[in-house]
């Protein structure tokens, strides 16, 4: 059977999936801004970990961004005309978190260029930054996302076309994609996200039988950034 012909029923999964991928760009943003918080409240955030959390963040979110773009945004201004208005809006926001993520990068290289040379000069002034722009960033998924899954909902009711299936596919990609750790960590704390499982089906097999390991690692993290 052809995907233009596939059987509405196998939208579901593919929602709960795309809802779980959500959740962990949700969970992850919540979780830098913690980090931050605590930096800059004097809390034992280990500056490595915390680097490489944040530099997986802005790589996570860009790229299920530029799927969204790519592949998301025409389909859904084409058969969604009642909702373009939102999408321009999106755009807007899409626009301002770019920017964000921008200043969280180059805020995290300062302070991992100071961790690496042992110096001071611009930290406070990273971590303030960092800090101002984690938590701009954290409150922008749910609102992003409050407008795209009721259409992506609707959508994936109808019978399942390759414009659609290929967004899925690039979102599952972009999971994959470095911080297997982190991806499995955000889907189980602190509570399990529902969909977790059509997420851990897009890595290989040898990386699904380490979730212990890998969740363990997360632990690990969370005690790393102050954010257990």
């Amino acid at each position: 059977m052809s995907a233009t012909q596939a059987p509405v029923t196998e939208g579901a999964p593919l929602f709960k999936e795309i809802l779980a991928v959500h959740a962990v760009m949700t969970r992850g943003a919540e979780l830098v801004g913690r980090s931050f918080t605590g930096l800059a409240g004097g809390a034992a955030v280990d500056t490595k970990t915390l680097v490489t959390t944040v530099q997986w963040f802005v790589d996570f979110v860009r790229r299920h961004r530029r799927s969204e773009d790519e592949l998301l945004w025409p389909v859904l201004r084409e058969r969604c005309p009642e909702a373009v208005r939102s999408l321009d809006l999106l755009d807007e926001e899409g626009d301002s978190l770019a920017e964000g993520l921008d200043e969280l990068e180059s805020g995290i290289a300062r302070i991992a260029e100071e961790h690496r040379v042992g110096g001071s000069v611009s930290w406070g002034h990273a971590m303030k930054e960092g800090t101002l722009t984690s938590r701009r960033i954290r409150d922008g998924p749910a609102e992003h996302f409050a407008v795209v899954e009721p259409l992506l909902r609707g959508l994936l009711r109808e019978p399942l076309d390759e414009d659609v299936l290929r967004f899925c596919k690039a979102a599952a990609d972009g999971v994959r994609r470095g911080g297997p750790h982190l991806v499995f960590g955000l889907l189980e704390h602190s509570e399990p996200v529902p969909g977790r499982d059509h997420v851990y089906a897009a890595f290989p097999p040898p990386v699904r039988w380490a979730r212990g390991l890998l969740v363990n690692r997360f632990r690990g993290t969370l005690k790393d950034l102050a954010a257990d």
